[in-house]
């Protein structure tokens, strides 16, 4: 299937937010979503963006069942690694179902590794859900380790009122 992947504008923002949400579906979990285009756009579209994304997109004649050319994104952003370096954190990686198959999430994940190497990071790392072996798989054939079966890290996150509490520990100037 012909599909072009470039870098995403605000204009794509409510396409991203689309797709945010049937990701969201798919890793039942819609109801966590709480972010809205708008702050999509002032995130990702500021003097100091808080990520990148890239989106794919098919010709008019292959779009979806409902009508859309924008199939896929991957939505990204840096970090530290003060043992390695430079690092890329895949926050999102989604191809719509009826388009999967086709090198699409193929072709995202290796755009962001590529931006990734050009900006001299050393590795790009990832969250999987434990129940995902569609994706589990997917990133294991591409050489992804686990690193939690590896070498045990395990995801830590203070939100809501755990981060408020956390911050308000602070010490005061």
């Amino acid at each position: 299937m012909d599909f072009k992947i470039r870098a995403a504008t605000k204009e794509d923002c409510k396409e991203i937010s689309r797709m945010i949400m049937e990701l969201a579906v798919y890793e039942k979990m819609p109801d966590q979503v709480k972010i809205s285009h708008e702050e999509l756009e002032c995130d990702g579209f500021c003097q100091h963006p808080f990520f990148e994304c890239l989106i794919a997109e098919v010709p008019e004649e292959h779009k979806s069942k409902d009508g859309f050319t924008v199939v896929g994104y991957a939505l990204y952003f840096y970090s530290y690694s003060t043992w390695k370096g430079r690092s890329v954190y895949l926050e999102d990686l989604y191809v719509m179902p009826e388009f999967r198959g086709n090198g699409i999430g193929k072709g995202l994940l290796s755009k962001v590794a590529e931006i990734g190497k050009k900006k001299h990071c050393v590795r790009l790392q990832l969250s999987v859900l434990n129940w995902n072996t569609p994706a589990q798989d997917f990133y294991a054939a591409k050489g992804a380790q686990d690193l939690t079966v590896n070498e045990g890290w395990h995801c830590i996150r203070f939100d809501g009122q755990d981060l408020d509490n956390l911050a308000d520990e602070a010490p005061k100037d």
